[in-house]
């Protein structure tokens, strides 16, 4: 008869035990919520790496704002906090990938103003802005300039908004895109004085001030900054500067209210965001830290001399400040018929 080898001892009944725990452990874990999963990283936070996802190519407005703060977040948390450039369809590849990140604080959005009309003007967007991110701070604004080309015959806002009653939709202005912050500021003004204009389009706020500066559009909305040095060539000139008091870049250019437009008010903001199930308690750290950060005199600094006042404020306020936004620009959207679609 052949030979039988005897069958193999039975494990030990601790280690059965043993192994049945770790696989229901393993089990439990994946049952549980990833919202509460985030709530158990929120002790140790930030425990690795934290990605902020810039709305915008390097070098550009969001991307620089993002950066300063990244850099100074870096040296307060001890752990690095990582730029990550998305740019493309107006935000909404940005926004996208932080409402589906895990709402644990280590994915964050740097947008501007136009994550607040974002999922408007892309009526098939796969979230809602109001539902699914948690607005965590104001960082920063900028106000532009209404800019008009030296050979329109315009010396005043005033005299801009007697030429374009005249001529209703042929006075022309240029922006850096459809849907972009100089396209939309410049909609409200021109709603807020009752006038029609002519919207060109350019890709980039490069070409459209090269467009203003020939004379290929009569207008353009440029931010301070970018704006001054023009001014300096004498081939446009500043009728007005769009936020609620003077530039100290520009004290003698007249806010667009001054001039002869009431109400009318528009900065370019940028802010933070997280994911909407983000626990409060992780969104009200980050803000103290942001807050932290915009407070420190080497951040305003740069901040300042890129034309830009740094915000930043309480949770509350801002998640205001952004329904009201949302709102005022779904007015702005429906009433002027704009669509990049």
């Amino acid at each position: 008869m052949p030979h039988r080898s005897a069958p193999p001892p039975a494990p030990p009944r601790r280690t059965v035990r043993s192994a049945q725990a770790a696989a229901l452990a393993l089990l439990a874990l994946g049952s549980i919520p990833v919202e509460a999963r985030a709530q158990s990283t929120e002790a140790v936070f930030p425990a690795r790496p934290v990605r902020l996802i810039a709305a915008s190519a390097p070098g550009g407005g969001i991307d620089l704002i993002g950066r300063i703060v990244a850099q100074r977040l870096s040296e307060a948390w001890k752990q690095q906090v990582v730029v990550d450039n998305r740019a493309g369809s107006g935000g909404l590849i940005a926004t996208e990938l932080v409402v589906r990140a895990v709402p644990d604080g280590h994915t964050l959005l740097m947008q501007s103003v136009g994550v607040a009309y974002v999922g408007t003007l892309n009526r098939n967007a796969p979230f809602d802005v109001l539902r699914d991110l948690a607005p965590v701070s104001l960082v920063a604004s900028q106000p532009s300039l209404i800019l008009a080309h030296a050979g329109l015959p315009v010396q005043s806002l005033a005299d801009l908004l007697a030429l374009a009653r005249a001529k209703p939709g042929q006075v022309s202005y240029g922006s850096g895109g459809a849907g972009g912050a100089s396209h939309m500021g410049t909609e409200l003004f021109a709603q807020a004085a009752g006038i029609r204009l002519l919207h060109i389009p350019y890709k980039g706020t490069g070409p459209s001030m090269a467009a203003v500066l020939s004379g290929e559009v009569n207008l353009a909305m440029v931010g301070v900054t970018t704006s001054l040095p023009h001014l300096r060539t004498g081939k446009v000139r500043a009728l007005a500067v769009t936020s609620a008091q003077r530039s100290p870049h520009a004290p003698d250019v007249p806010t667009a209210a001054e001039a002869g437009v009431s109400g009318y008010e528009f900065a370019g903001w940028y802010g933070l965001f997280a994911p909407a199930k983000t626990p409060a308690a992780l969104v009200l750290r980050i803000n103290a830290d942001v807050n932290r950060v915009l407070a420190s005199a080497e951040a305003r600094q740069q901040y300042a001399s890129g034309g830009l006042e740094p915000l930043g404020g309480g949770v509350e306020a801002f998640r205001a400040y952004f329904a009201r936004e949302v709102a005022k620009w779904r007015t702005v959207i429906e009433k002027g018929g704009i669509s990049t679609q």
